[in-house]
């Protein structure tokens, strides 16, 4: 196979994958803004969000390394190397994950109470927010049973995209966002919307049930839906607990690094959790008052967030699942030039995809937020949300070219050295995020932390490339730059264009809530950057740009 065929063959498992990925995102944007309409942007919205996001924390914390990074190339060296394809390696590697996660998964149920104090700012625990800890415990309880459940559709998942099974792994959670559509929307029938000073207080028992319980069904629902698709990838699960002498003591020498790489990256966002929890406590006071400044918490953060990461989800994960089993049989053959043309190669078409985006992101994050949020409990405070997505977007771009640096070192096994990068980044996201936070209001304290975020992985992203570089002899940088400086200028040109067509649509009509012009804000912005691009691409001859508008308009045409 030449190596256009094998880049097609890449971008096209990308585009199966990336095709779920829009219709997961899709739910997930109404489950985000169901989720906003109940519960609002402030103190309320964050004793749930953080309580729910917590199990994901812990779940990447305990196992989401090794699962995400380390498997894929020992279940792709079992393949290729043992006698039975790999078969008594993963019954083996399934049988001490889902022991491990189970136990795991008790501890943290009963110790809720104390974990809980972790992730919380101090003044969750003083008198005046008994009403809010109570619930947020609760919360905890029932929702960190997801930790097992997020652990096993990982591991299910990678043992299917070792077997170049990309697509249910990307559909699955869409299940889940059905599932949580449909809670939210029982919710709001039986509770309706929270208002006034509901906006800062804590939760009734039936509704700590109703929220907590539906998340972590709809987790374990998602993590069923893969179960058909591994016995018909070949897979026939049987329960082993012969793990001594079986190759497992290596994948978990691995893991120890890998392991660590996550404990820091946690350690950050533990702190990040923390601080962004003080914005909306220090607000609560004024908290329902129409007159009052609300503050910025983990609601703002995590959902500017949620939505900046959509083309990272869509494109760079796409294409890194895509490209890793090749990147480790690369390595497995000891051939680092074909390794590093590869890395290489994939950075380019992501950053084709996600250079436009995080340009074009401050002309559209106030019609964004209000098309996503602005229903509800959070019509008031919608629009804390812009600046945190305008802030995000050089994140973005950070974030996407150490990930794909990140599939590298992967690939050979150099897990100490992502550690290393990652206590860098860890480090100087807790500095900034400390010294941001301790000097702005409550009201800027989720932009603050976003700045600390981009700014972290700027360092990051220069260190893995550099340091991956380095250990492979090239990664074609020479290429890299000339096609960076086309594409930034081809992205300045397109983001131009959709400044310019907001500003007249604001000079014929001023800016207000509406929700006819916030999409003809961001339909019109996006049409006119689209167009602007594709036009610049094929004049500058962009080839990574062309060549994925090739393959989506060859599946429409399909």
């Amino acid at each position: 196979m030449s190596e256009t065929q094998k880049e097609t063959s890449v971008l096209g498992s990308s585009a199966v994958m990336a095709a779920g990925t829009v219709v997961s995102r899709f739910s997930g944007f109404l489950r985000s803004t169901l989720l906003a309409a109940a519960l609002g942007t402030q103190l309320h919205a964050d004793v749930f969000t953080i309580a729910n996001t917590v199990p994901n924390m812990l779940y990447i914390l305990l196992a989401g390394g090794v699962f995400n990074a380390v498997l894929v190339p020992q279940l792709v060296r079992a393949m290729k190397h043992d006698e039975d394809g790999g078969a008594a390696y993963t019954d083996r590697i399934i049988t001490l994950a889902g022991l491990f996660l189970a136990g795991v998964t008790a501890l943290l149920v009963i110790g809720a109470p104390w974990l809980m104090r972790l992730y919380l700012d101090g003044a969750f625990f003083t008198e005046p927010f008994t009403a809010q800890r109570e619930s947020v415990i609760a919360f905890a309880r029932l929702c960190l049973p997801q930790v097992f459940f997020y652990g096993m559709f990982v591991l299910v998942g990678q043992v299917l995209n070792a077997r170049d099974r990309f697509g249910p792994m990307m559909w699955a959670p869409i299940a889940n966002n059905v599932i949580a559509v449909a809670v939210l929307a029982a919710y709001l029938v039986l509770f309706g919307p929270a208002s006034g000073d509901e906006l800062c207080g804590g939760y009734t028992a039936g509704q700590e049930w109703l929220l907590g319980l539906g998340s972590t069904v709809g987790i374990a629902v998602q993590l069923l839906v893969l179960l058909p698709y591994l016995r018909a990838a070949g897979v026939s699960f049987r329960p082993r607990f012969d793990f001594r002498g079986s190759g497992l003591g290596h994948t978990l020498r691995l893991g120890v690094w890998t392991v660590a790489f996550v404990i820091v990256n946690q350690v950050a966002y533990t702190v990040v959790v923390r601080l962004a929890s003080s914005g909306t406590a220090e607000a609560a006071l004024a908290c329902g008052q129409s007159s009052a400044s609300s503050g910025t918490g983990y609601t703002i953060y995590s959902g500017a967030f949620l939505l900046v990461m959509v083309p990272h989800s869509i494109a760079t994960v796409s294409l890194a699942t895509a490209v890793l089993p090749r990147l480790s049989r690369a390595a497995a053959d000891d051939d680092l030039p074909r390794l590093a043309a590869q890395v290489a190669a994939t950075t380019r078409t992501a950053l084709a995809l996600i250079l436009p985006f995080a340009l074009l992101l401050p002309a559209i994050a106030l019609p964004l937020a209000n098309v996503v949020f602005r229903y509800g409990a959070a019509s008031r405070t919608y629009a804390d949300f812009a600046v945190s997505l305008a802030l995000f977007a050089p994140g973005l771009v950070f974030f996407t070219v150490h990930y794909l640096m990140l599939r590298g070192f992967y690939a050979i096994e150099r897990t100490r050295t992502v550690f290393w990068v990652q206590c860098v980044i860890a480090a100087t996201n807790i500095a900034l995020a400390v010294l941001v936070t301790s000097h702005v209001d409550p009201q800027h304290t989720a932009p603050g932390l976003v700045v600390a975020y981009a700014g972290s992985y700027a360092v990051g992203a220069v260190c893995s490339y550099l340091l991956l570089r380095s250990v492979l002899g090239g990664l074609e940088t020479p290429v890299l730059v000339r096609f960076a400086v086309r594409m930034l200028i081809a992205s300045g040109v397109a983001a131009a264009g959709a400044w310019g067509f907001r500003e007249v649509l604001l000079a014929v009509w001023p800016l207000g809530d509406g929700k006819v012009q916030a999409l003809t804000l961001l339909a019109g912005s996006g049409v006119a950057d689209l167009a602007l691009l594709l036009l610049a691409a094929r004049v500058m001859r962009i080839t990574e740009v062309t060549e994925v508008v090739g393959l989506v308009t060859s599946r429409l045409r399909r």
